[in-house]
């Protein structure tokens, strides 16, 4: 579609661009791909992807903050019940990391600077979708695991989650 004149506003996901990425991705949408835009990523969640995270407490995306207001859908399949999940996702709020549990379709708001995860499927029954929109031109993260237990600390492959964006200007 890029021959046509309004063909660059179609962007299909190309998974060379991110080679590292950890999820099945149906969309990711940047500044670094169309000037101008905010990040946007979405991507399945399939049966078994709790599994792999392990029952231990704290495991999951750990806590962390953005720099921009984040929004994250997460989006039933069922078209007999589209406010079913199909899943159970936990999610933890603030410093004092306040437990959320969830098997709704749910949006959740989060402030700049907010610390917020881990975020984690606890078990998911039928595939759904998530959907993350930081209102920012690019993702940024940094870490904040000194919310954590230490005992969790020490359990944390660290690599999975590198600080982004926080070395750059506002």
């Amino acid at each position: 579609m890029a021959e046509t004149k309004y063909g660059k506003y179609f962007i299909e996901h190309d998974p060379s661009r991110w080679p590292n990425e950890r999820r099945p991705v149906m969309a990711r949408m940047e500044d670094s791909v169309v000037k101008g835009s905010h990040f946007y990523l979405i991507h399945w969640v399939m049966p078994g992807f709790a599994a792999p995270l392990g029952e231990y407490k704290y495991a999951g995306h750990p806590p962390h903050i953005h720099k921009d207001a984040e929004l994250l859908f997460h989006i039933g399949t069922n078209p007999d019940d589209p406010m079913d999940l199909g899943a159970e996702v936990e999610m933890y709020m603030g410093p004092e990391l306040e437990r959320h549990v969830f098997n709704r379709t749910t949006c959740i708001y989060i402030p700049p600077n907010f610390i917020h995860a881990p975020w984690r499927p606890i078990k998911t029954e039928r595939p759904w979708i998530f959907i993350e929109v930081n209102q920012g031109p690019s993702h940024t993260e940094k870490s904040y695991r000194q919310v954590l237990p230490k005992e969790a600390r020490e359990r944390m492959n660290w690599s999975m989650w590198p600080d982004e964006g926080y070395d750059e200007p506002a």
